[in-house]
């Protein structure tokens, strides 16, 4: 079933603060096999200019895609989570994510689209520090696979 077009443009609540620390930027950059220096030695990012270590671009998706998770599971909006995979993602920054960042996420429902019978939602998180400054806006594409009907089988 076709999600309700009237949710697009829903903002819901900014997310607690998340803390940034430096040991969750090195374990992120091991894991996705980033060997940047400014992201785990604290003198080569200062080397660049930046008060502390930096995040990799996509550490970002770890906070503003829980955020989203307030979207997903919005009983109103009906999305079925069982049957959602990630469709894409893309950032847009105004300055990196740095290690002692207190980091909130503003979600929005830009988007719902219905295509073969999969619901397609696209989510905008705008990140900001706790000061309000803009750090970064993250869009986030949630597909909702069409259920099988077992016709055709």
């Amino acid at each position: 079933m076709a999600l309700d077009q009237s949710f697009v443009g829903r903002t819901y609540p900014p997310t607690a603060p998340y803390e940034v620390g430096r040991e969750k930027i090195r374990e992120f950059a091991e894991a996705v096999g980033d060997t940047n220096p400014a992201y785990v030695d604290r003198a080569a990012a200062q080397k660049l200019g930046h008060p502390d270590v930096i995040a990799p671009p996509t550490f970002v998706f770890a906070i503003t895609f829980k955020a989203a998770g307030e979207v997903v599971h919005d009983p109103e909006l009906g999305l079925d989570y069982s049957r959602v995979v990630h469709g894409d993602q893309k950032f847009a920054y105004t300055r990196p994510v740095r290690a002692g960042d207190k980091l909130t996420v503003t979600s929005t429902i830009e988007a719902i689209k219905s295509l073969a019978g999969n619901d397609i939602v696209d989510v905008r998180g705008e990140v900001h520090d706790e000061a309000g400054e803009h750090v970064v806006t993250a869009w986030t594409k949630l597909v909702s696979r069409a259920a099988d009907t077992g016709e055709g089988a």
